[in-house]
């Protein structure tokens, strides 16, 4: 059975601050493997198409697809389902997983379960994602406190935005927490009719911007910082 030190969890502070850019870098620096518990939205390019396209990594198959791009629990009420955790235990696989969650930390999985409460149960480390505009401070601490009041494995923050170094350094002194790194935004990994290049431009910033040997350390039982 695969340790659960060789999954990572990643979570955001919010929706839409880069968390899969994030996930695709490390399933590229780590070559491991992605898994999206759930899927809610698939008109578009999903989270697992567009990690598979940019790291050219395994993609597992999603534990719920669900067709309406909103909180899994009303997506799934949409379709007349109720999202089971018990059908979300992590994949038994050899080698390092990225389980990308879904929004917020304490996004609603269904009436009584958030996802917070699946980062509990699986007990993997988490690493949190959070943009760097204004009101950073005060969503990125909220989501340590509730991940620590969860029992969760805190990696550290994993910073998406123009550089705010002030901003940033608050939240490693009032969080206790450690730096990641920012990733700038990418603006050219849209899809294109040519992605050959669009890996390995994600994989440059990627390596040249995020702490991987503190990443890798919780892969390998190291010291958590």
């Amino acid at each position: 059975m695969r340790a659960v030190s060789q999954t990572l969890v990643v979570t955001g502070t919010d929706t839409g601050i880069g968390k899969t850019v994030f996930s695709a870098g490390l399933v590229q620096a780590l070559q491991a493997s992605y898994w999206k518990p759930v899927q809610s939205g698939l008109e578009e390019e999903t989270d697992s198409e567009f990690v598979a396209r940019l790291s050219a990594g395994t993609v597992l198959a999603e534990g719920y697809r669900l067709q309406l791009p909103a909180s899994p629990h009303l997506s799934a009420e949409a379709e007349g389902v109720e999202i089971d955790p018990a059908h979300l235990a992590l994949p038994q696989l050899d080698g390092p997983l990225v389980v990308e969650g879904a929004g917020g930390v304490m996004v609603p999985l269904n009436r009584d379960f958030l996802y917070l409460d699946l980062f509990a149960r699986w007990g993997a480390p988490v690493i949190l994602c959070a943009r760097t505009q204004l009101g950073t401070i005060n969503h990125t601490l909220l989501s340590l406190k509730a991940l620590r009041d969860a029992g969760c494995t805190v990696i550290g923050v994993g910073f998406i935005g123009d550089a705010e170094p002030e901003v940033e350094e608050s939240i490693v002194q009032f969080g206790a927490v450690a730096h990641l790194g920012r990733l700038p935004m990418i603006t050219d990994l849209g899809a294109q009719p040519d992605l050959g290049a669009q890996p390995s431009v994600l994989a440059e910033i990627f390596a040249r911007h995020i702490k991987l040997d503190l990443i890798r350390a919780a892969l390998t039982g190291g010291e958590l910082p």
